[in-house]
């Protein structure tokens, strides 16, 4: 059963994060990038050139929707079978390569959230799992798009 792979933006500010991430998401060959709340979108002006500054024109390749409120958006996809698994530094993230899913799930979304925040209670408590990339250096966290892209290639290599 081939796995669908989704991403789900929560509040995301930077416009180069947003393009770095839809670079990724094309090349790891995710169907659909969800941009909630605040996240910008391609649409155009400023916000369309800035974004495919980084994204190369790869937001033309990739469906994607802006979306209101994340917590909406994960009870929705939810019902409709995605798993949702978040991406964020807490006491209960377990390293991503301790993630297992259940065998009968084929869509999946990965959830990143806030620059700074990260993904908050509301959006952790929807998550069926939240995952953290363990750190060998000195710094606790890396840049939000680097961090998806790290998730996003083990993902595709492991849960194919």
């Amino acid at each position: 059963m081939r796995k669908e792979f989704y991403a789900v933006l929560d509040n995301i500010r930077s416009l180069y994060n947003v393009g770095s991430v839809f670079r990724t998401a094309e090349a790891m060959g995710f169907k659909k990038i969800y941009l909630s709340g605040i996240t910008p979108a391609p649409l155009e002006g400023r916000q369309k050139r800035e974004i495919s500054k980084t994204a190369l024109g790869a937001e033309n390749y990739v469906f994607w929707q802006k979306t209101g409120q994340t917590w909406k958006l994960l009870e929705i996809l939810k019902k409709e079978g995605v798993y949702l698994v978040g991406l964020e530094l807490t006491k209960k993230a377990a390293p991503i390569q301790r993630l297992k899913l259940p065998k009968n799930r084929r869509k999946i979304a990965l959830v990143i959230g806030n620059e700074v925040t990260g993904l908050s209670p509301k959006i952790i408590r929807r998550c069926q799992k939240i995952v953290k990339i363990p750190m060998l250096g000195k710094k606790e966290s890396l840049n939000v798009s680097v961090a998806f892209g790290i998730v996003a290639f083990w993902l595709r290599q492991n849960l194919l």
